[in-house]
C-alpha cells in the first residue's frame, strides 16, 4: 500500500488556537494516536444554515489532503472543505453552556445560534 499523496498548507487556511490544541492533545494521545493522528475537518451540506463541520480524529492524511501543522496538531482537510474553511481559527470552549470545540470562519454569511452551521 503507498503511502497517501497530499499537500501541505499554512496557518492561513486554519489555525488552531491553544485551548483546542490542548484538548486535541489529549485526545489523540488517549486513542493512542498522539505520533500520526490528525482531526478531520469537513464542511457538509446540512445544518440549519446550509452547511455544517464535521470533524473526526484519524489516523493521518488521506489522498488529496490539505494538511497543516498548527499548536503541535495536525489537522487534515479535503480541497472542497478548504474552500469553505480558510481564514478559520479553531478554538474550544469548556463553558457550562457551550462545551465544545468552536469554528469560527471569516467566509461565514451566516451563522445559526447553535453555532454549528454556517452558510458561504
Amino acid at each position: 500500500m503507498s503511502e497517501p499523496t497530499y499537500k501541505l498548507g499554512n496557518e492561513k487556511l486554519i489555525k488552531v488556537l491553544p485551548g483546542a490544541s490542548n484538548r486535541l492533545l489529549g485526545l489523540l494521545k488517549k486513542q493512542g494516536r498522539a505520533e500520526h493522528g490528525a482531526l478531520r475537518i469537513a464542511v457538509v451540506g446540512g445544518g440549519c444554515s446550509g452547511l455544517q463541520y464535521k470533524m473526526d480524529l484519524v489516523d493521518g492524511p488521506a489522498n488529496r489532503d490539505i494538511m497543516v501543522v498548527s499548536n503541535e496538531v495536525r489537522v487534515v482537510i479535503d480541497p472542497k472543505s478548504a474552500l469553505f474553511v480558510s481564514g478559520s481559527e479553531l478554538d474550544y470552549s469548556d463553558d457550562l453552556q457551550s462545551e465544545g470545540f468552536k469554528v469560527k470562519n471569516p467566509n461565514a454569511i451566516v451563522t445559526c445560534s447553535c453555532g454549528e452551521s454556517f452558510a458561504a
